[in-house]
């Protein structure tokens, strides 16, 4: 549906055109994935992952020996291979013809079709895949990034001699700001303008643009929205997240809370829930 809105400017010339869900994290192979697709010709082109358990999605089958997909199956109760759609596509404008204006899922309704007229391709991922449009998810994309990051760019991380860095897979944002004595790492993100106390300790976690997290805080599997703070003292675990603006008082331990924006919490959260 959404596609059929941008018809003018996707349908103005022969060129392909990219399409993302927005909740998948990879090394996002757009050059390779859109010279496959022009040297195919088709219609599209879907970016394929292979996964260890395909039976809780819906799987792509291949005509033998070719990338030509054949069908879709919805969570196989026998196994038909353990390809499934990796959330990133490549379309020629011809695929705009086939979308009406009205709302449509394009891999219920579109893809389907395109699979049948033979006109729908898979390019299979390198290297590593998530959904992370959950929390916890959200972490573990995160230190599959900076993993990749570590092996393909390890200059942009922060380096092992750094006085901070502790276990590595630390981004700093160069507009950040951190303390004495803290142990950051693994697995950390910190973003632009955030404000890092003295002693200070951050595990398995990103911090958003202009966060504050104060002298001798502990913040590990969680994460800090926009404009936040953590007070001195306190300790923030078990896939924790706070909304844009929430402050969280001195002292104050939460566990698994996700705190809705402009919140302030003054006291302990001991059980997972929506604050």
């Amino acid at each position: 549906g959404p596609l059929a809105l941008a018809r003018e400017v996707l349908g103005k010339d022969d060129s392909p055109f990219f399409v993302l869900n927005a909740d998948v994290t990879c090394e996002y192979p757009f050059e390779k994935m859109r010279d496959f697709h022009l040297a195919h010709g088709c219609e599209g082109t879907i970016l394929a992952t292979t996964v260890d358990e395909p039976s809780k999605y819906g799987v792509i089958v291949v005509h033998e020996g070719t990338t030509a997909i054949d069908r879709f199956v919805e969570k196989p109760v026998e196994y038909v291979g353990n390809r499934i759609n990796a959330g990133i596509y490549i379309f020629s404008p011809s695929i705009l013809d086939r979308i009406e204006l009205r709302p449509t899922s394009i891999e219920k309704e579109i893809f389907p079709v395109m699979a049948k007229a033979s006109e729908l391709h898979t390019f299979d991922l390198e290297g590593f895949w998530m959904d992370v449009g959950q929390p916890k998810d959200f972490l573990t994309g995160t230190c599959l990034y900076l993993s990749s990051l570590a092996k393909r760019s390890p200059e942009l991380l922060a380096p092992a001699t750094e006085e901070y860095v502790s276990g590595g897979n630390v981004l700093v944002h160069p507009t950040a700001k951190i303390g004495k004595g803290c142990k950051i790492g693994p697995n950390v993100t910190i973003g632009p303008n955030t404000i890092i106390g003295d002693g200070v300790c951050l595990q398995r976690c990103v911090l958003m643009d202009g966060t504050h997290v104060k002298d001798h805080a502990w913040v590990k599997n969680s994460i800090i929205g926009w404009h936040s703070s953590v007070g001195r003292w306190s300790r923030l675990d078990g896939v924790t997240v706070l909304g844009d603006d929430v402050h969280v008082a001195e002292g104050v331990y939460v566990n698994g809370a996700s705190v809705l924006p402009h919140k302030s919490i003054s006291s302990n959260v001991c059980e997972p829930g929506i604050v």
